[in-house]
């Protein structure tokens, strides 16, 4: 015969909340384990419990801490069940061994320090962990980043762990308060910058997606969601990009062959040139994908295949680092290490199967230089009397304002750029579409000379007897 009860320790842990446990009494023999339940005060607890209702409503998340103690122990019964049914021996440490390992997922997220190094775990952390094996670094960067701002948020509150039923609507606002709060890392401290709502949405969208995932996978309900009722939005920003004369003053600047600022450079000039090439997966091109005035190679992002004609300008840029030796392994511009390791994955189909260390230090390798080409082209856009952030990817947006100005429609220019939705294109081009607004105002605002003008105009274009009739009408 098994019999189940909740109890609260005796004793507060080091952080003085009491734990309530699980007891298991299988013929005589009792085991008790702890559940993820932590109490601020003794008598928030129900010892007497009838209905569920072992935390008291004294506790303000009672009714998801109940729902949660309920649920352990109908699965403590099904495993009890389980056992019974198979050859294994039912007994109170049995059962409790098979609970505790259940248990561990019942934990979002949870950390410790060894050897001064942060190690999180819980079911946060491996779904972080299984996009790193995947090989999804970019993407394992930002789930990693949002572990570390949720643990910065709880070791405020002197926390050490977060359980699915702590992950409240009134959790996710404070913790979206705290957001708001951080400084920004890419500007100077001095300035008092803070993260940007942009950025905020980012980290959001992850917490999000982990409760969503958690969700499908029976850890909470649909109705233990918070993101059910907490809404948060971004906020539109204007996509920097330059004019044709602004990358005519970035051609004209003399600069010093073979330093870094012309190698940067010529990487952006090229990149605008063939449709806006990510910085990524420039610095990766290589010889071969240069063939018989065609540029052709898998972009990492999304694994598209583009196939672009290389214009003059383009070419000119080619010429510039070819030479009688090079190999069609090689990488085009001087950037990125050949003597590396994860150089020997040529194509992305390779560098797709490398292992997830090597991907890593792929990623990090890029960004080191994506960040040098930027900090130089900073400079050259001062040099040039330019007062926009000129970055790598400034000539993607660059490309699409530029292509619009000429003409090109929507629909081609996401092709151009391989974009999968209309809508991200738009957003790069901006709104250049403005003839008829501008014939508004005019209509609206117009000077006596415009107005005059559209007099005559009209006047010209009327026959001569109604010139006549005109004339006749004025004159009364």
């Amino acid at each position: 015969m098994a019999s189940y009860r909740f109890e609260l320790n005796g004793k507060p842990n080091r952080n003085k909340k009491y734990n309530v446990l699980l007891c298991i009494t299988i013929e005589g023999k009792r085991k008790r384990i702890k559940t993820d339940i932590y109490l601020n005060h003794r008598n928030d607890f129900n010892p007497k419990c009838k209905q569920n209702n072992w935390i008291r409503s004294t506790e303000p998340n009672h009714e998801s801490w109940n729902d949660y103690l309920a649920d352990l122990l109908e699965d403590t019964r099904k495993k009890y069940k389980e056992l019974k049914s198979s050859s294994a021996a039912a007994t109170s440490e049995s059962v409790a061994s098979l609970v505790k390992g259940e248990e561990k997922t019942k934990t979002f997220l949870t950390w410790e320090t060894k050897e001064g190094k942060l190690i999180f775990s819980g079911f946060a952390a491996e779904r972080t962990q299984q996009i790193y094996d995947a090989g999804g670094i970019r993407n394992w960067k930002k789930y990693y980043g949002f572990l570390c701002k949720l643990y910065d948020f709880l070791k405020a509150k002197k926390k050490k762990e977060v359980l699915f039923a702590d992950i409240t609507p009134e959790f996710v606002t404070k913790f979206d308060a705290y957001l708001h709060t951080l400084h920004n890392s890419r500007s100077k401290k001095e300035s008092g910058k803070k993260l940007h709502q942009n950025t905020i949405v980012v980290i959001l969208n992850i917490f999000k997606t982990l409760m969503r995932r958690s969700m499908e996978l029976g850890y909470i309900t649909t109705d233990k969601n918070p993101f059910l009722t907490f809404k948060y939005s971004g906020i539109k920003t204007e996509k920097e990009k330059l004019d044709t004369a602004e990358i005519q003053a970035l051609e004209a600047l003399q600069i010093e062959k073979g330093s870094l600022d012309w190698d940067s450079l010529n990487c952006f000039l090229f990149s605008y040139y063939c449709a806006g090439i990510r910085a990524g997966d420039l610095l990766q091109l290589r010889w071969l994908n240069v063939e018989g005035g065609r540029l052709n190679y898998q972009m990492g992002k999304n694994h598209k295949t583009r196939d672009l004609k290389l214009v003059p300008q383009a070419t000119s840029i080619l010429e510039l680092y070819h030479t009688e030796t090079s190999n069609p392994t090689d990488y085009i511009f001087p950037f990125m290490d050949s003597r590396k390791a994860y150089a020997s994955a040529i194509s992305q189909a390779e560098r797709d199967t490398l292992p997830s260390d090597m991907k890593q230090k792929l990623f990090e390798e890029i960004s080191t230089k994506n960040a040098l080409i930027n900090k130089s082209l900073k400079r050259l856009a001062e040099k040039a009397g330019i007062i926009k952030k000129v970055s790598m990817h400034i000539s993607r947006h660059s490309f699409a304002s530029v292509a619009v100005q000429k003409g090109i429609e929507s629909s081609k220019v996401k092709s151009l750029l391989a974009h999968s939705r209309l809508q991200t294109t738009e957003g790069y081009m901006g709104n250049f579409s403005t003839d008829e607004n501008d014939k508004a105002l005019e209509s609206v605002f117009g000077s006596p000379a415009d107005k005059k003008a559209q007099l005559l105009a009209m006047i010209n274009g009327m026959s001569e007897e109604d010139v006549t009739s005109l004339l006749a009408s004025l004159r009364k």
